[in-house]
C-alpha cells in the first residue's frame, strides 16, 4: 500500500503557510476599518489549525525522497487542498459566496485561470480582492516549481527532456527542491516587485499596483475592477505587456541569467518562437481592426498588443470588450490561447515547446517518407529528442484534444449555448480566463452558469493546469498497486 504520510505532511505544512498568508489581507482590512477582517482571521485559524493537525498526524513520515507514486498524489493533492481552504475567506466574509462559487473562484485563482463568478469587484473589501490576487500569485509560483521539479521526473508531456537542463533531480524529488525553489522565489519576487513599482510609477495607487502585479506576473488575470485592465489606459498597458511576456518565458533561463549566462535566454527556440508568434498575432489583429473598424494607429496597436499578449500568456486581463472585435480577431485569440507560454513559466495551455516538437516530428516524418534511407532525427536546441519525449508530446496533444472535446459536450449538456460551452471549455482546459456567450455577465463573470457547469469547469481548470496526465493517472487501478 502507498504510504500517504509524506504527502499529508507536506500538504499540512503548506496549509499552515496558507493560513499564515491570510493574515496579510486580514491586516489590510483591519487597517482600512473594514469588518471583513474578522472573517479573514477566522479562515486563517481554521486553515492553519487543519494544516497543523494534518502535519502532526503525519510527522513520523520520511519525506527526504518521494516515490513516483507519491509525487503524482502530492501534485494533485496540493491543487485540491489549497484551493478548498483558499475558498474559506470568500465564504465566511465578503462577498459571501456559496461553497461552489467560492471553490470555483479559488480554483480559478490557484490555477491562474482568471475566470470569475463575482460581479461588483469595485465594491469588494480590499482584503478580499488582495486575497484573490494572492491566490493567483501563489498558484503561479507553485506551477513553476512543479514544472521544474516534479513534471520532468514524472515524464509528463515530454517534460523529461528538461531533466538535465539546469536542475537534474535524478529521481530524488525533494533533496534539491529547496535550492530550486529558493532561486525561483527570488526571481518571482523580483519580477513582482519590479512590476508593482512600475505600475505605481505609471499612476496606479499602491493597492492597485500590488494587486495587478500579483495577477500579471502570475499570468492569472484577476482584477479588482469589473472593467479589468480597462481602468488603466495607456502606459500601464505597455508595462503589463512587458511583464506578461517575461512571466511567460522559461524561468530556468532567468536562473541562468542570475548566474551570468545571458546567451541561453535568446538562443532558446521557445523564447524566439513565442516572441515571433506574438508579433504575428498582434500585427494580424491590429491590421484587421484598422481596415475593418478604423481608428488611430497607436490606440489600435496598443489594444491589440495588450489583449493578444494577455490571451497568449493565459493572463486573461482585458482592456476592451473582446467580443466586439469581430470574427477574425476572435479566432486569433482562440488559437493563441491554445498555444500558451513556454515550459517552466507561469504561462498555461499546451506550451510552445510541445508545438515545436510536434512540428519538428512532422517535418522529420515527411522527410523520411520522401527519403526512406535518410538518417534523420528530431532535434531541439541541437540535441536529439528521444522517442519517449516525442511519444509523450503526441499523447499530451491527443489527451488535450479529447479532454477539450469531452468538456465542450458536457458543458453544452448543462444547457449552455454552443459558443458559451466551447469558450468555457477552452478557457478552463487552457487556463486562459475569458468566456464568451449569452450566459456571460456584462462584466465577464459566470455567476449565472448552472452549478453543474461550474463543477465541470473546476475539473477542467485543475486537469489543464496540472498537465492532464498527472491527474488522469490517479484514476488507473494499476497506479495504486504497490
Amino acid at each position: 500500500m502507498i504510504d500517504l504520510r509524506p504527502v499529508g505532511y507536506i500538504i499540512g505544512l503548506l496549509l499552515v503557510a496558507l493560513g499564515a498568508l491570510m493574515l496579510f489581507p486580514m491586516a489590510l482590512d483591519q487597517f482600512s476599518g473594514d469588518p471583513n477582517w474578522r472573517a479573514m482571521l477566522e479562515a486563517a485559524i481554521i486553515t492553519a489549525t487543519s494544516g497543523g493537525v494534518l502535519a502532526l498526524a503525519c510527522a513520523n513520515a520520511t519525506v527526504r525522497g518521494l516515490t513516483l507514486q507519491q509525487s503524482f498524489i502530492l501534485t494533485t493533492g496540493v491543487w485540491v487542498a489549497l484551493p478548498a481552504f483558499g475558498a474559506l475567506p470568500l465564504i465566511l466574509g465578503a462577498p459571501g459566496l456559496d461553497p461552489v462559487d467560492a471553490l470555483f473562484e479559488s480554483v480559478s485563482g490557484m490555477t491562474t485561470t482568471g475566470t470569475t463568478v463575482i460581479a461588483g469587484l469595485d465594491g469588494l473589501p480590499r482584503g478580499a480582492n488582495l486575497w484573490r490576487g494572492m491566490l493567483q500569485w501563489l498558484g503561479g509560483l507553485g506551477i513553476v516549481i512543479v514544472a521544474m521539479i516534479f513534471l520532468p521526473v514524472m515524464k509528463v508531456g515530454g517534460m523529461q527532456f528538461f531533466r538535465s537542463e539546469g536542475f537534474d533531480t535524478l529521481g530524488k524529488i525533494l533533496p534539491r527542491a529547496l535550492d530550486i525553489s529558493t532561486a525561483l522565489i527570488q526571481i518571482y519576487l523580483a519580477l513582482t516587485v519590479a512590476c508593482a513599482v512600475t505600475f505605481f510609477a505609471l499612476g496606479m495607487n499602491g493597492f492597485d499596483a500590488v494587486m495587478h502585479a500579483l495577477t500579471t506576473v502570475s499570468t492569472g488575470g484577476f482584477s479588482s475592477y469589473d472593467r479589468s485592465f480597462g481602468a488603466f489606459v495607456g502606459a500601464p498597458e505597455y508595462a503589463a505587456v512587458v511583464f506578461m511576456i517575461l512571466a511567460s518565458l522559461p524561468f530556468i533561463r532567468f536562473v541562468q541569467v542570475m548566474q551570468g549566462q545571458y546567451a541561453p535566454l535568446w538562443r532558446d527556440p521557445q523564447v524566439r518562437a513565442y516572441l515571433r508568434w506574438t508579433a504575428y498575432a498582434t500585427l494580424a489583429v491590429a491590421l484587421y481592426e484598422l481596415v475593418h473598424i478604423g481608428g488611430s494607429v497607436e490606440p489600435v496597436l496598443r489594444e491589440s498588443l495588450f489583449n493578444v499578449v494577455s490571451t497568449f500568456s493565459g493572463t486573461g486581463l482585458a482592456s476592451v470588450d473582446l467580443s466586439s472585435w469581430g470574427p477574425f480577431p476572435f479566432v486569433v485569440l482562440i488559437v493563441v490561447g491554445l498555444i500558451g507560454g513556454c515550459t517552466s513559466s507561469t504561462g498555461c495551455s499546451v506550451k510552445v515547446f510541445r508545438y515545436l516538437i510536434l512540428f519538428e516530428a512532422i517535418r522529420v516524418q515527411i522527410r523520411r517518407l520522401h527519403s526512406p534511407n535518410a538518417t534523420v532525427a528530431v532535434r531541439y536546441e541541437g540535441r536529439t529528442v528521444g522517442d519517449d519525449v516525442i511519444n509523450s508530446v503526441v499523447v499530451f496533444f491527443t489527451l488535450f484534444i479529447l479532454s477539450f472535446g469531452v468538456l465542450c459536450v458536457a458543458l453544452s449538456l448543462t444547457g449552455l449555448a454552443p459558443k458559451t460551452a466551447i469558450t468555457a471549455a477552452w478557457t478552463a482546459i487552457a487556463n486562459v480566463g475569458p468566456v464568451f456567450g449569452p450566459e456571460v455577465g456584462a462584466t465577464g463573470a459566470v455567476m449565472g452558469f448552472p452549478e453543474s457547469a461550474k463543477w465541470l469547469m473546476i475539473a477542467g481548470m485543475l486537469v489543464g493546469r496540472l498537465e492532464l496526465l498527472s491527474v488522469y493517472v490517479l484514476f488507473l487501478p494499476r497506479f495504486w498497486r504497490v
